[in-house]
């Protein structure tokens, strides 16, 4: 027997050994994307049934807090909103959950309809400015007068904007600026619109820009942090601004505050 010969046999124990290796390794995979299927149908789920009571919460809070059921005492009111801030953040919270179960399990996309960016400014700042009040933060809205109407997904703008501006809220401190400023971008050719959400708060160092736009990332991850969240706001922010064809950055230094700026076409072209 030759030696070629004496070979075949070995090589083919070789070839039926790794061919069963790649089928386990494909059933694993195949388990695995299961697993993770059930995973995002279990977050979307779950996210979804949190939303209806939280929702009745705030809303039966915000019922006492006007006086529609009577009067009621100041440090009633005190606790009152208290509840209201935090079921809205953790109603914040749920709603990114959602988000990300959704767009992880199918492809996003735009709803698209004509709208004025002064009306989604004004939209997003009026809801802000009562918390913005409570800190005695001075609240700056800006936008060009001749911005043309725009085209694109609406809400996915205002979830943008909302999340930029509720962020600077929260992390400027007590006597601090926030502002939203909106023009045209750096070429009026380029059919740009250009959105900056800044404020005086205390700053990221520039080594973070970037991890703060990944997913479930914190600057501070302690469990002491001041500051709370699931680390997906401004990742979900850079799905729907990208989504549109524009860009979105952060420029900012410690302790001078941050700017974030995003582009967006004025009319979306798929």
């Amino acid at each position: 027997m030759s030696s070629a010969e004496a070979a075949r046999p070995v090589v083919a124990d070789r070839i039926e050994r790794l061919e069963a290796e790649v089928l386990d390794a494909q059933r694993i995979i195949g388990e695995l994307r299961d697993r993770d299927t059930l995973k995002t149908q279990f977050l979307s789920n779950i996210s979804h049934d949190l939303r209806t009571p939280l929702t009745a919460i705030i809303t039966h809070a915000e019922i006492l807090r006007d006086g529609i059921l009577g009067d009621v005492t100041a440090r009633q009111m005190e606790s009152i909103s208290v509840i209201i801030t935090g079921g809205r953040q953790l109603l914040d919270m749920i709603t990114e959950i959602l988000m990300h179960a959704r767009d992880s399990s199918e492809p996003l996309t735009l709803v698209e309809s004509e709208f004025s960016l002064l009306d989604v400014v004004e939209q997003v700042t009026a809801l802000n400015e009562s918390l913005a009040a409570r800190k005695g933060l001075g609240l700056e809205r800006r936008v060009s007068t001749d911005l043309p109407p725009m085209r694109g997904d609406r809400d996915k703008i205002i979830h943008v904007l909302t999340n930029l501006l509720g962020n600077a809220v929260e992390f400027t401190p007590a006597g601090g600026r926030v502002w939203v400023h909106a023009c045209h971008g750096p070429e009026p050719s380029d059919e740009l619109v250009l959105i900056e959400v800044g404020d005086t708060g205390r700053g990221i160092a520039e080594d973070h820009h970037e991890l703060i736009f990944r997913e479930f990332a914190q600057v501070d991850a302690s469990a002491s942090r001041v500051h709370h969240g699931i680390g997906l706001g401004l990742t979900i922010a850079r799905r729907f601004v990208e989504l549109h064809g524009g860009r979105i950055w952060v420029e900012s230094q410690l302790g001078r505050g941050s700017r974030f700026f995003f582009t967006l076409p004025v009319r979306h072209r798929a």
